[in-house]
């Protein structure tokens, strides 16, 4: 890419080692800092011949450049011959550079001993184009940089700068840009895209580095495990108030034209220029209001600062030719469009000055030309389940992937198991495998926290926390206990149910959103949250009703119709032709069905329709945490006595990987599900029926849960009563062998399927992930306090004493620190 900002960046080949890293250091008057830079990579964890070490010269004089070389002789100096600035002085450093990988480091800076082998690993593991290093102060107390932000004006900033190491930033994540103070590039991707544009000098080149990059759909990693220190502001104190401030101003709107679209930039950039001179005639003191009046032949002492936003703007002005041509090459060229980006603004709306008129024209400039809209803030949002992500999905973590995808595309996400995680990935979200205190790295990090099961109960922090908490209570898990601890004799039934009625007590009483299944399931979520004095004047008033704190969210099916890619039962499952007619159970076998039913009534259809085929996906539920169900062994043990296994019965052991799942749902003819009649059913929500739905499949099931009792009136199957053989024995022949019927139900499946997509059941999460804010009765009543507690006082110290003999055995004393820094940070808000 040709770029008009990059005259010192020759064009062409250069040469290139593999697997050598040249580290650029631009000096100017400030050899000493150099020197101790340079003196640091004694200490760096990286091979000798593997490294170039290249500092440019910015014309610093007095001897300085001899200085260097004689006190780092194994480092090349290169004297610029004028202030090329940092962008012209690091493209000088490029062209020399010889090695795979460019780093660039600020010459007031230090490496940390793993810095290079940090990001050379990640880039070598995965497809980065760039790592971010994260930078501390010189102590290595303080964050300097773990991530950037970019308000809507251009203006790059470090939101965290400041705010104490506390272990909170140490998760790798994409970004939009990394800090120039220390930042690795491909040598072949900075000569490719242009370099750092010289039309900026200093100041936000590393923006719009990093913004170019990702516009041309290239990743630029924050990598935490690449330290380094840097003393804070050193280079801005070598220059005046006025040429920092002009350099600021006038960078940011050329990174806007620069990198913005065509429709973006046409919204915002005549607001830009206007809060641009607001801002700078604040800070220079000037007030235009004491103008009013005064005639325009006086003479008036404006205050020199207070003009820079003029400046900027008539720098752009005399640049705008030259800078429109390289927009129009970057943007014909762009592969990410705005809104791909926008999760990596993570705050476009600051307005990160605290100036009062400032804030006031920011405010109304926002407002006229609708930003808020066009620059939601990408609230970060951590998906939580207990389910093991892996090709092999269960109910729960299938809901929370499809949550994930549908909430990435303008938010960061990411997917957290507190099972385990085994090859599955997404391009848009991170998923990782975190329980007990370790997944206190993601919770700090989420400004919303949506989550299945147990969490609070492992996570004790949350409870107190000012996180924003959604429960996803779509599965009543206090019911089905009532038939899964059937077995666990009447004691130990009893505690099963009390245990788990309060733990979702625990989350109803502090959850700021909650999500359910069906409008069946709100009505019962609502006497639960009643009980849990949820349902109060501030939830529930004139104003609001109770959708503000519970909303409808079915399980979903997906937007693509299914494509079967091969064979998953006929011809393949042996005693399972092409013609038979088959039958499939869609998910597993627990105690809270009725296979026992089905079995019986497939044995009486077989013996006047010998090709019917009755398939059960998966016996043996994926995660390894749910126990095997009595009811499967009694299913498979009932076949074998009816002499059915193998010829009109068929068990699949393992489990149908969530890809492959089509293939098999393909090869059959009927969905079926069949229960009992229990309380359990009456509040259940099926998620098995959905992949009926999605591949088309007349359902036959037991009428008494959501699904069961619409079969009927809306056409799509037959429903039955429970535990009647006769009753679903000719259901399943009407379905299979009554070809009208039949065709009647899959025309109707195709229309009632349409309202159960995840783009249409997850809107009220989307509505609400844009806009997230606590419950109105905790900001006001915080009726945590008086919920039951989560856990008794002794288990509660139990639980801090085992983090912090684990976080000493494991790290020392440093990371029992780093462990303790961050629990006061969490309980003090």
């Amino acid at each position: 890419m040709t770029d008009l900002g990059t005259a010192h960046l020759t064009p062409g080949r250069h040469t290139v080692r593999d697997g050598v890293v040249s580290v650029i250091l631009v000096n100017y008057k400030g050899a000493d800092d150099t020197i101790v830079c340079l003196d640091a990579f004694d200490d760096v964890e990286w091979p000798e011949d593997r490294l170039e070490l290249i500092v440019v010269d910015n014309d610093s004089g007095d001897g300085q450049a001899e200085r260097i070389a004689r006190a780092c002789p194994r480092a090349r100096v290169i004297q610029s011959g004028a202030n090329l600035g940092f962008a012209g002085g690091c493209n000088l450093g490029v062209d020399h550079a010889t090695g795979q990988y460019v780093a660039f480091l600020n010459n007031d800076a230090r490496p940390g001993r793993r810095w290079i082998a940090a990001a050379v690993e990640a880039m070598e593991s995965d497809a980065i184009a760039a790592v971010a290093s994260k930078v501390l102060d010189w102590d290595g107390e303080k964050i300097d940089y773990v991530d950037g932000s970019l308000a809507w004006f251009g203006m790059g900033y470090k939101r965290e700068a400041e705010r104490p190491d506390d272990g909170s930033y140490e998760v790798a994540q994409d970004v939009l840009f990394g800090t120039g103070a220390a930042f690795f590039v491909t040598a072949s991707t900075y000569r490719e895209v242009g370099g750092f544009d010289e039309r900026f000098f200093m100041f936000y080149e590393d923006v719009d580095f990093g913004w170019r990059l990702n516009l041309l759909g290239l990743r630029v990693r924050y990598v935490p495990g690449s330290v380094a220190y840097h003393k804070h502001h050193v280079t801005m104190r070598k220059y005046g108030s006025f040429r920092e401030t002009y350099l600021l101003e006038r960078n940011a709107l050329l990174a806007m034209v620069k990198n913005y679209s065509d429709e973006t930039l046409a919204q915002v950039l005549p607001a830009a220029l206007a809060l641009s001179v607001r801002r700078t005639m604040e800070m220079g003191g000037l007030d235009p209001t004491s103008l009013s009046g005064v005639p325009l032949t006086s003479n008036i002492d404006i205050p020199k600062l207070g003009l820079t936003g003029v400046y900027g703007i008539d720098y752009l002005a005399s640049l705008l030719p030259s800078m429109w041509e390289t927009r129009l090459e970057l943007q014909a060229r762009r592969k990410r469009t705005d809104a791909d980006l926008l999760p990596l603004f993570r705050n476009a709306i600051e307005p990160a000055y605290p100036l009062p008129r400032y804030l006031a024209a920011h405010a109304d400039l926002v407002k006229v030309f609708d930003l808020d809209r066009a620059f939601s803030p990408a609230a970060r949002i951590l998906v939580v389940t207990g389910e093991p992500l892996s090709g092999r999905l269960a109910g729960p973590a299938i809901r929370a992937w499809e949550m994930s995808v549908a909430l990435s595309a303008k938010h960061p996400v990411r997917l957290v198991s507190t099972s385990s995680v085994e090859d599955i990935a997404h391009e848009r979200f991170e998923i990782h495998a975190a329980r007990g205190e370790d997944i206190g790295v993601h919770t700090d990090w989420a400004d919303v926290i949506i989550f299945q099961g147990f969490l609070l109960e492992e996570s004790w922090w949350l409870v107190e926390s000012d996180k924003i908490l959604v429960a996803d209570v779509y599965d009543p898990m206090h019911l089905e206990q009532l038939e899964q601890a059937k077995d666990l004799g009447e004691d130990g039934r009893r505690a099963a149910i009390h245990n788990v009625t309060g733990v979702l007590n625990r989350q109803l009483a502090r959850a700021d959103y909650m999500l359910c299944a069906s409008a069946k399931q709100r009505d019962f979520w609502i006497g639960q949250l009643a009980v849990c004095a949820r349902i109060n004047s501030l939830t529930v008033g004139p104003d609001r009703d109770v959708s503000s704190l519970v909303a409808v969210v079915p399980f979903g099916l997906q937007d693509e119709a299914p494509v079967q890619h091969r064979h998953g039962i006929r011809g393949v499952i042996p005693g399972i032709g092409m013609e038979d007619k088959v039958v499939i159970w869609g998910g597993g076998v627990y105690n809270w069905f009725d296979p026992l039913t089905l079995v019986k009534a497939v044995d009486r259809l077989s013996k006047r329709h010998p090709d019917i085929r009755l398939y059960f996906m998966g016996l043996k539920h994926p995660n390894p945490g749910v126990p095997d169900m009595r009811v499967a062994w009694e299913t498979q043990q009932l076949a074998e006595r009816l002499g059915l296994v193998g010829r009109h019965v068929f068990f699949n052991s393992g489990w149908v990987p969530y890809t492959e799942r089509a293939d098999h749902l393909l090869d059959a003819d009927v969905g079926v599900s069949t229960h009992f009649d229990h309380v359990e059913t009456e509040f259940s929500f099926r998620t098995r029926i959905l992949d009926y739905l999605w591949t088309g499949l007349p359902i036959v099931a037991t009428v008494g849960d959501s699904f069961g009792d619409v079969l009927d009136d809306e056409g799509i199957g037959r429903g039955v009563p429970a535990e009647d053989v006769e009753a679903l024995e000719l259901a399943l022949e009407e379905m299979l062998y009554d070809e009208q019927a039949a065709s009647v139900a899959r025309t109707n499946v195709a229309r009632y399927a349409v309202q159960f997509r995840w783009s249409q059941v997850l809107r009220p999460l989307m509505d609400f992930a844009d806009a997230p804010h606590r419950a109105a009765d905790h900001l006001i009543l915080n009726p945590v306090t008086d919920a039951p507690p989560r856990t008794s006082a002794q288990r509660s110290l139990k639980g801090y004493a085992s983090v912090f003999v684990r976080s000493l055995r494991s790290g020392g004393l440093r990371e029992l620190s780093r462990r303790a820094r961050g629990f006061v940070r969490r309980r003090t808000g």
